[in-house]
């Protein structure tokens, strides 16, 4: 057996990592990579090419399917747009059937094997799975400052939660958030937190909705949070061996089924969510998460895995998200098997754009939805024209396909398995649906969601205040 240098891959010294660190053995005529002890130096440093192609290597893949091009019509890989081709894979895993071929007909099968099967699938072959130990986080109030946000009185809090890095110093990560709650609450209040885009200074934000979503949740009495993902993990392959993933690898790359990004960002919604049951501002009962685009991914999967978050609020998460991996319609299963998006995913997850098909997958989204039952979340799409990439028919049939679970559960899906016109709200059950007439974009539908939202979140009364 030959071992030999990767002679690409570099420190971030700018020297070559040593053979005893990471070495690719020759097996047959097939290239593997394998991990080894890295000590304590600083994280190895691959671009986001070459990590994918270890990646494959050791799925002995040796290419993958191009994505879906939403640029060149002509393409052989054209998006598709045309929904009689969209639905090559019909036939989607039964969330109520049991690996053993049984039914589940009770809430307490439900809770004690189905939904840790389907948790396993998708650790395992999705999104990867969150190491067993991870580093504590220590909060820090930054500042505390009293201001206004449009006529109500707030104070804010500028948080940085410091993840312990002292099994490996030269990673740091700092958790950013932001909290807002009104001056002159009554008590503890409801908090909606958002995955926020960091943009950089002076650059101009995108058209905000008047009044804001911000001043809209404060006019119902509710707090407000922001929270950053890329604070906790890049966004981009070449810096899996930073963040909290590099943190817990000790700057080494990821196996097959470790997590990935959109694992990270939920883990870090996480994390706030624990400063909040220390914050006597914040009833930490009733937090809600809004994401959109890659962050709706994000608060679906943070939704999903901790049944601590009260609602949820998924804008246009297509892909990877609330839209059934099964479809050829918009994004593909390709798009984030590929290059730039891998990351995102579990290394396992290459599989299904390369030696398997996305009909292969033991799981799909609305399975995932199905996971943040009996709880309240909402599915939110823009029109054809400017989100069409995101397939809002797909994320509506995701939501019909969680159905079941709800009601095994005792409460109400969807009510319809018919796709609405748009600006049709499906909001009488636990599982609700909208598609808005604007392009990619919550604004929209933040009035629709935080109407249906207020049927379970509640602001303390002058009286409970008083006492």
């Amino acid at each position: 057996m030959k071992q030999i240098q990767y002679a690409g891959v570099t420190r971030a010294n700018g020297r070559g990592i040593r053979a005893a660190e990471l070495i690719v053995i020759a097996v047959a005529g097939t290239l593997v990579w394998a991990q080894q002890p890295a000590g304590t130096g600083a994280p190895l440093e691959l671009t986001a090419e070459q990590d994918h192609q270890r990646l494959m290597d050791l799925l002995h893949v040796t290419k993958v399917r191009p994505g879906a091009d939403p640029n060149h019509p002509q393409a052989e890989n054209a998006v598709n747009y045309d929904e009689s081709k969209a639905n090559p894979y019909p036939n989607l895993p039964d969330p109520l059937l049991l690996k053993n071929g049984k039914r589940v007909t009770t809430a307490k099968v439900w809770w004690t094997k189905r939904r840790p099967e389907i948790m396993e699938d998708f650790d395992r072959e999705v999104y990867g799975r969150v190491p067993k130990v991870t580093p504590a986080v220590k909060w820090e109030v930054v500042s505390t400052v009293n201001e206004k946000v449009g006529d109500v009185a707030v104070v804010t809090k500028k948080l940085l939660g410091h993840v312990d890095n002292s099994a490996s110093p030269a990673i740091t990560v700092d958790v950013d958030l932001t909290l807002t709650t009104p001056a002159a609450a009554a008590g503890p209040v409801p908090v909606m937190m958002e995955l926020s885009f960091k943009f950089p200074p002076g650059r101009a934000l995108p058209p905000q909705p008047h009044p804001t979503w911000q001043e809209q949740v404060l006019a119902r009495g509710w707090g407000y949070a922001i929270y950053v993902p890329t604070s906790v993990q890049a966004d981009n392959g070449a810096g899996l061996t930073r963040g909290i993933i590099g943190l817990c690898n000790h700057g080494q790359p990821r196996q097959l089924d470790d997590w990935g990004a959109l694992r990270a960002w939920a883990w870090g919604a996480s994390r706030a969510l624990d400063y909040f049951a220390t914050d006597h501002a914040v009833d930490a009962r009733q937090v809600a998460l809004e994401g959109h685009s890659r962050y709706g991914k994000a608060a679906l999967i943070a939704m999903a895995y901790d049944q601590r978050f009260a609602a949820g609020f998924i804008s246009s998460s297509g892909e990877g998200g609330a839209k059934l991996n099964r479809r050829n319609f918009g994004e593909l299963v390709e798009n984030l098997t590929g290059t730039g998006e891998y990351h995102w995913m579990a290394g396992n997850f290459i599989k299904y754009g390369s030696l398997f098909t996305p009909g292969d997958l033991p799981v799909d989204a609305h399975e995932l939805i199905a996971l943040c039952a009996p709880r309240p979340v909402f599915i939110s799409a823009g029109a054809m024209e400017g989100d069409a990439w995101v397939d809002a028919k797909g994320m509506f049939l995701a939501a019909v396909g969680a159905g079941p679970v709800y009601r095994l559960l005792g409460k109400k899906d969807l009510g319809t398995s018919e796709f609405p016109a748009r600006e049709t709200a499906l909001v009488a059950g636990e599982i609700a649906y909208r598609q808005h007439s604007a392009g990619h974009t919550p604004g929209p539908n933040w009035p629709v969601f935080l109407d249906f939202a207020s049927r379970y979140m509640k602001v303390p009364s002058p009286a409970a205040g008083a006492r």
